[in-house]
């Protein structure tokens, strides 16, 4: 039997069904809510408001829980491969070992880009931020792909999906090279997926590159933890973009351009300059002071999440994997150092733990990057990177989603009535 929610408005009152998932809070479906009421719902920012019906990222925010397909985050990051995630997050399952070698080997065979590509960075200024290069770049490649631009044909689907994760490392590389003025390097199908990204943000082919098995576990580690997060702001951009039927890569250059965002995809970035600010340990009690301020606008970054109401349970990976990449590097970084003790002094006093502000994934993930060697305005572009795979995942979910429609939020309109037009000379 289906529950049902009642609402009373004036001197009507109307049902609506109650919709169950597998797990999580209940939802109350309102499509006709209009129909019968003649009214809207107001929910900003739609935070109370299921948008979709997905099977493929579960959050429990109070909890600290994040599952792809049912698979606990701290598992995948520890256990598998981006590649395996990426594999699990398109087709619902882990694959077994003939379907990881076959997707291995697609997407392999799919990470060269069209040679004009080349052509097209160079009219980009030198100075030009890599994430304003992506946006440009990958919505540019539905004019080198017209063989997978119809998203009617299953066939066609996958195969750009295919060709999105597998060129996202090499245009995000081509980024970074085009920004120091060293030439690009075609990729290396010997390497991993993880690996020959690396040998073509940092490689020249003046020499041999040999890649860091340390840092190649770290970055594909983090790229597993940034590989899906539910209908966050650029999953809901991408499913709105798809929604009116644009091509693929269209719809992933529009959750690029949303993750570019300072509140979206630039929080590492945020957390690292942060931590560089304070500087030593010892200066931590100062900040701490100004972040309880209400009248100072510093707030600490890197701790609290729009919907982790707990631990973030993909920081606790990333602040191992810190201590992994830089005994690796031998890097004596004393923003680590703050960073550890920052987290100790906060998790021990009242006011974070009252308003709930725990450290999340950013308040590591920059530390490491860092580390690695790549500058700053190149975090979020490795956010786009791995982010690619659930935005790709969630696209072909929507496309086959036979509730699919267009989306077209409502309002609720404040501005002036209808009013008389007044000519330019008696104004």
């Amino acid at each position: 039997m289906t529950d049902n929610a009642k609402l009373s408005i004036g001197d009507k009152s109307l049902e609506y069904p109650v919709l169950k998932g597998t797990v999580g809070p209940e939802v109350v479906d309102i499509r006709k809510f209009y129909g019968q009421s003649g009214r809207f719902t107001y929910d900003p920012g739609f935070t109370s408001t299921a948008s979709c019906e997905s099977k493929i990222t579960y959050i429990d925010g109070d909890q600290g829980v994040l599952l792809h397909r049912g698979y606990p985050i701290e598992q995948l990051s520890e256990e598998s491969s981006f590649m395996e995630v990426a594999y699990l997050l398109l087709h619902g399952e882990l694959p077994n070992p003939d379907q990881h070698d076959d997707f291995v080997r697609t997407i392999t065979r799919h990470t060269m880009v069209h040679e004009q590509l080349a052509m097209f960075y160079r009219g980009f200024r030198r100075d030009a931020h890599p994430m304003a290069i992506m946006c440009g770049v990958v919505g540019a490649l539905s004019a080198f792909y017209h063989d997978s631009t119809d998203i009617d044909d299953p066939a066609q689907r996958m195969i750009a999906s295919h060709r999105l994760i597998a060129k996202m490392p090499t245009i995000a590389a081509m980024a970074y090279k085009y920004a120091v003025g060293q030439p690009f390097l075609h990729p290396d199908n010997s390497l991993s997926y993880t690996g020959n990204f690396l040998r073509m943000t940092f490689g020249v082919p003046a020499e041999p590159y040999e890649v860091n098995p340390v840092v190649e576990k770290a970055l594909d580690r983090i790229f597993i933890l940034h590989a899906d997060h539910e209908q966050n702001a650029s999953t809901s951009t991408v499913r709105l973009a798809g929604s009116s039927g644009a091509n693929p890569f269209a719809c992933i250059a529009a959750g690029i351009a949303c993750l570019w965002g300072p509140a979206h995809g630039g929080a590492n970035e945020a957390a690292l300059n942060m931590l560089r600010e304070i500087g030593r340990p010892e200066r931590i009690p100062e900040y701490i002071a100004r972040a309880k301020d209400k009248n100072d606008p510093f707030r600490l970054m890197g701790f609290g999440h729009r919907v982790y109401k707990n631990y973030d349970p993909r920081a606790t990976v990333m602040q191992k994997t810190v201590r992994e990449v830089l005994g690796a590097l031998g890097v004596d970084d004393p923003v680590f150092e703050v960073a550890l003790r920052l987290e100790e002094l906060a998790l021990s006093d009242d006011y974070f733990a009252e308003k709930k502000l725990f450290p999340n994934v950013d308040f590591y993930s920059g530390i490491i990057l860092s580390a690695i060697g790549f500058p700053t305005t190149m975090f979020t572009v490795l956010f786009a990177l791995a982010r690619t795979v659930g935005w790709v995942a969630q696209w072909n979910e929507m496309i086959e989603d036979p509730e699919q429609k267009i989306g077209r939020p409502r309002q609720l309109y404040t501005g002036a009535t209808a009013r008389d037009y007044i000519p330019l000379d008696k104004r």
